[in-house]
């Protein structure tokens, strides 16, 4: 990736479409990679399908984004409890 753009969060592309609303909510601008839909696009498949998503932030956000997902992935797993 680019410099300036940073990795705030790997994992299913359920919850990496959710972390991304939830940034784009909170005025923070990003950008999520499918690892799997891409590699389909340029004609191979890469991964699987369910497991795929990543999320990036500018670095000038990315203390505000990490801030966040704590915030998320804490109250989380207390509702899981």
């Amino acid at each position: 990736m680019a410099d300036g753009i940073k990795l705030v969060f790997t994992g299913s592309k359920v919850e990496g479409l959710f972390i991304k609303e939830l940034l784009k909510e909170n005025k923070i601008g990003c950008i999520a990679k499918d690892a799997f839909q891409s590699s389909i696009q340029a004609g191979w498949a890469d991964g699987l399908p369910g497991d795929s998503m990543q999320v990036f932030v500018e670095d000038d956000f990315f203390d505000a984004a990490r801030t966040l997902l704590k915030e998320y992935f804490s109250q989380r797993g207390e509702k899981s409890r």
